[in-house]
């Protein structure tokens, strides 16, 4: 059985408020605990924002419980019509993660049957004990780039094996693969952006996220993919070309990583196109249908590698081409 870090924060933050309110002295000793189990949130930022709307909320509560029950008195049909007003007017000022809290404050003041000044300071000890610790225990969120460290590695390993399938058809025009990595890879996108989100939301001064950019950038390398598998159906079969694009591919797949080598690629890419633009030119209808097919999968390629290659910065240096040297012939003096 596994136990979470809000099932131990909460076991550990519950004790604490109750102890605090019994070292004060304040009835109602429990609802301290009860509200701080409402207040475990599963990240820093909705942890604050969520005991601001419960400390709005219960000032709301109190409000409302000295008007209703001092003119209508202490009964259950006059609880029913507070609660009727409280919580659409909670929900109308966009704090109802407050009603759960308010309301145990609600009744507290209707279990009393009295709006007295003592009691009425001692629900705002309550509520200060009870959202106060419940915030100060959240403050700690376990990090979670372990978790985000595994995703991406296992969307690495999916990508390789969607690019190494992509040319082993373009090799041998026939597919025995199920694509079940295009699933798992929806699947994994889907998980990290969860947990990328929650990690935004604990480092609440942090702009810069690498994984978000990270996560982002491969989604949309994802979406290209998708984009490549009708493409490769139609290219020749035994081909010179089909041929050395998948090669290309297999070395692309070979190198799924999260460094940066894609400029490599992109100039490997380039001759390609260089030597698919001095083929000859289609002589059938099939033939310039398959051209354009051949010149689109390159233009996704490129597409491909470029979210790469502006995503961080390269790993490898392109020496440039050192210019030929025209050696100046030596005039002989006369």
């Amino acid at each position: 059985m596994k136990i979470g870090y809000r099932t131990i924060k909460t076991a550990i933050a519950t004790p604490i408020a109750i102890t605090i309110a019994q070292l004060v002295g304040v009835t109602n000793i429990a609802s301290a605990g009860i509200l701080t189990i409402l207040c475990i949130q599963p990240s820093r930022k909705k942890s604050v924002e969520s005991a601001w709307h419960r400390f709005l909320a219960c000032i709301l509560a109190i409000l409302f419980s000295i008007v209703m029950f001092e003119l209508l008195g202490y009964s259950p049909i006059t609880l029913g019509i507070l609660l009727a007003l409280f919580i659409p007017t909670c929900v109308f000022l966009k704090i109802e993660q407050g009603i759960m809290t308010a309301t145990v404050i609600t009744l507290n003041l209707y279990g009393f049957g009295l709006i007295q000044t003592k009691f009425l300071y001692e629900q705002f000890l309550l509520i200060f004990i009870g959202i106060g610790t419940g915030l100060i225990v959240n403050l700690y969120m376990p990090s979670l780039d372990k978790k985000l460290q595994e995703k991406q590695r296992d969307l690495e390993s999916n990508f390789q094996i969607i690019l190494y399938e992509i040319a082993l058809y373009i090799r041998e025009q026939h597919m025995d693969w199920d694509g079940k990595e295009i699933a798992e890879v929806g699947r994994i996108l889907d998980e990290a952006d969860e947990l990328v989100k929650r990690d935004q939301e604990n480092h609440l001064l942090r702009d810069d996220h690498f994984y978000h950019k990270y996560f982002k950038m491969r989604k949309k390398q994802y979406e290209i993919l998708q984009q490549m598998l009708p493409l490769v159906t139609r290219l020749p079969e035994k081909d010179h070309v089909s041929e050395r694009i998948a090669v290309f591919f297999e070395k692309l797949s070979n190198s799924v990583h999260p460094g940066n080598t894609a400029i490599l690629f992109l100039e490997e890419l380039k001759e390609i196109r260089e030597a698919f633009h001095d083929e000859e030119l289609p002589a059938t209808k099939e033939e310039f249908e398959t051209r354009a097919s051949l010149h689109q999968l390159l233009h996704e390629i490129e597409e491909y590698l470029l979210l790469k290659s502006k995503f961080k910065k390269s790993d490898v240096m392109l020496r440039a081409k050192k210019p030929r040297r025209i050696k100046k012939e030596k005039k002989t003096k006369q």
